[in-house]
């Protein structure tokens, strides 16, 4: 069984390729039933070796992905210092041939590219990187705009529920930004104190604030899609999905 991918709507500029793998056609089981791209979250060395060569063979990848150990930090590295088990949380490339990956359980897997097609990048964007600026950090690398976004799976807000403390390091990284009435709607009270967070709103809000960046996706709940999805929130010990992109 092939392994299952999202069906993007994304007006990608010619010769340059985007795919998101979903939980579906792998070889993982249990809990990390089945396409599993994490090698890092207790699956099988040989089931996550076995799923990412199913996905390299099925996308026809020019190359192996250049896969993150992810910190939720700000560090986005460009294709070229690439290494194993390099930590970082975003991977930029203006090089053909070179495969950008990010992988995500409820965090948002983001991926971009300039209108042109010379240049991408997939970044992995939890609160915390939210907060230490990995959206700015990513964008910094691209040297021309306008730019296109997609969204991946992403933990909805209805579901995610975060505490006062996140909401003030939510809101005081976007302070400086001029004043948008999006942000009034990006956090819902509820009536134990703490906050239903939209993570897909900031992301956006971030974007268009640093530039002219087109958004996409985001409309896939991960935590509400168990047959579809990974979610870390529901599930705790879990499979990740992974979110490529690469210039031909």
């Amino acid at each position: 069984m092939a392994i299952e991918l999202l069906p993007m709507q994304w007006p990608l500029p010619v010769g340059v390729r985007a795919a998101i793998s979903l939980r579906r056609g792998g070889s993982s089981s249990g809990a990390f039933t089945s396409a599993n791209m994490g090698d890092h979250v207790g699956d099988s060395e040989q089931a996550v070796a076995a799923n990412r060569s199913a996905l390299n063979h099925q996308l026809k990848l020019p190359s192996s992905p250049l896969w993150l150990s992810q910190i939720h930090s700000s560090k986005v590295i460009d294709s070229s210092a690439w290494q194993p088990n390099i930590e970082a949380d975003g991977c930029y490339s203006k090089t053909a041939g070179a495969v950008c990956v990010a992988m995500g359980a409820d965090c948002l897997p983001l991926l971009l590219c300039d209108a042109s097609g010379e240049q991408v990048a997939a970044v992995h964007v939890g609160w915390r990187g939210l907060v230490g600026g990995v959206i700015e950090a990513a964008l910094l690398h691209f040297d021309q705009q306008p730019l296109l976004a997609y969204l991946g799976p992403v933990i909805g807000a209805a579901d995610f529920e975060v505490g006062s403390e996140v909401r003030e390091q939510v809101l005081a990284s976007v302070a400086s930004y001029p004043a948008d009435s999006s942000l009034e709607t990006a956090f819902v009270p509820r009536n134990n104190g703490k906050y239903l967070m939209n993570l897909t709103k900031l992301v956006c809000l971030k974007l268009h604030k640093r530039g002219q960046v087109a958004c996409f996706g985001g409309d896939i709940n991960t935590l509400a899609e168990p047959e579809r999805c990974f979610s870390y929130r529901r599930d705790g010990t879990t499979g990740r999905h992974a979110a490529l992109i690469w210039i031909e």
